[in-house]
């Protein structure tokens, strides 16, 4: 893609929105019916290419196998409420009635009390114990601590996830966590991330990840961008994402899946970030809206408690219905015609009105970039 000229001593790349970009429908339909959306992660298949992700606003174990139910995947903040109290319901409860100007306060003492490895070990038996595959998240910083609590309580799936997360990490102060070490020391998949560059994605695929994660924050699009001024539009960070599986694959024969885990909220974002190269996608305060959800419409994550650079300012989310259950929200039916209610019924149809039968078959659709948002009308090709 060629360099834009910002000024005579600097030039940066074009990136694209997922709003800047609609799906070409091809030559092809086919009934919505005939359309599998399972996806394969690791030995694990789920009905939906869909995580929850780890957010107290979102998943508790409760959610975790109503979702689970429902085709999907639920990842439990593993460094949450969930972890540091006995009865977290409590707090969760406070936290989703609190005033806004007082919920970021709030966020950081609940967040100051400890995790507790026992509770670690708790709360992954508990999910087990409903017949879902179990899913955690620890940050970089904690992952080797609480690694041997995870083993112990047979976590399937374990997100090891920040802000931005690199194979390589240089400090002055304690050995960084190795990625690739510790991926094949576990015997686990791994997910990792963010990540925003087709570089950065490629170096965490050598590390034995199964996936990647693309995006710098579930609140939504660029939501690093406030704080700490880095991000990349979706449609873009995905589509690179997506070639450096390719450069992989054709390097070792391991397929890495490919995560949009930026801002999604309404069924239009998910259908667009798989036709740029995604294999599933990572939801947030799309879902906190649920009836079922613990913030009860309020939405938070990890980088909203930070002790000192809070990162993500905890926001309401995007209604979709009043009351909408989490079954409205995967698959339907819809309450009104604004993409936020039957994601997944959707893009079942998205695929059948362009004429694939599969997720991985749909990297293939053709794309446009629309001109009244900013961008080259001119066609692109996600692959």
């Amino acid at each position: 893609m060629a360099a834009v000229e910002i000024g005579a001593g600097k030039s940066a790349r074009r990136g694209y929105g997922l709003d800047e970009l609609a799906i070409v429908p091809s030559r092809r339909t086919r009934d919505a019916d005939v359309v599998d959306l399972s996806w394969l992660l690791d030995a694990y298949r789920f009905d939906l290419p869909v995580l929850a992700g780890p957010s107290d606003a979102v998943v508790s174990p409760a959610t975790a196998a109503a979702i689970s139910d429902l085709g999907g995947l639920a990842v439990l903040d593993l460094e949450g409420l969930w972890t540091r109290y006995e009865d977290p319901e409590p707090l969760i409860e406070e936290l989703a009635g609190s005033p806004a100007d007082e919920l970021g306060g709030r966020l950081r003492a609940l967040y100051a009390e400890p995790v507790r490895a026992e509770l670690v070990v708790e709360r992954i038996r508990a999910l087990s114990a409903t017949g879902a595959v179990t899913a955690g998240a620890l940050s970089p910083a904690r992952a080797a601590e609480l690694a041997p609590a995870v083993l112990e309580a047979d976590l399937d799936v374990l997100v090891v996830q920040g802000t931005v997360v690199s194979a390589e990490h240089v400090t002055r102060g304690e050995a960084p966590l190795d990625l690739r070490q510790f991926i094949r020391q576990l015997d686990l998949p791994v997910l990792v991330g963010g990540c925003a560059s087709s570089h950065a994605a490629l170096h965490l695929m050598r590390t034995g990840a199964v996936g990647v994660l693309v995006g710098t924050g579930l609140g939504r699009s660029g939501a690093a961008d406030d704080v700490l001024g880095i991000g990349v539009p979706d449609a873009t960070a995905i589509a690179d994402a997506a070639g450096a599986r390719t450069r992989h694959l054709e390097e070792t024969g391991v397929y890495v899946q490919v995560i949009a885990a930026g801002g999604l909220a309404t069924s239009a974002d998910v259908a667009k970030a798989l036709a740029c190269g995604a294999d599933a996608v990572m939801l947030g305060p799309a879902l906190a809206s649920a009836e079922e959800a613990p913030g009860r419409g309020r939405f938070w994550d990890g980088a909203a408690a930070h002790p000192t650079l809070p990162r993500v300012a905890p926001p309401l989310a995007p209604p979709p219905a009043a009351g909408a259950s989490l079954k409205e929200l995967f698959v339907g039916p819809a309450r009104a015609a604004d993409g936020r209610t039957n994601l997944f019924g959707a893009l079942r149809t998205t695929l059948a009105a362009c004429g694939y039968a599969s997720v991985r078959e749909f990297h293939k659709a053709e794309l446009v970039v629309s001109a009244a948002a900013g961008g080259d009308p001119a066609r692109v090709a996600s692959a």
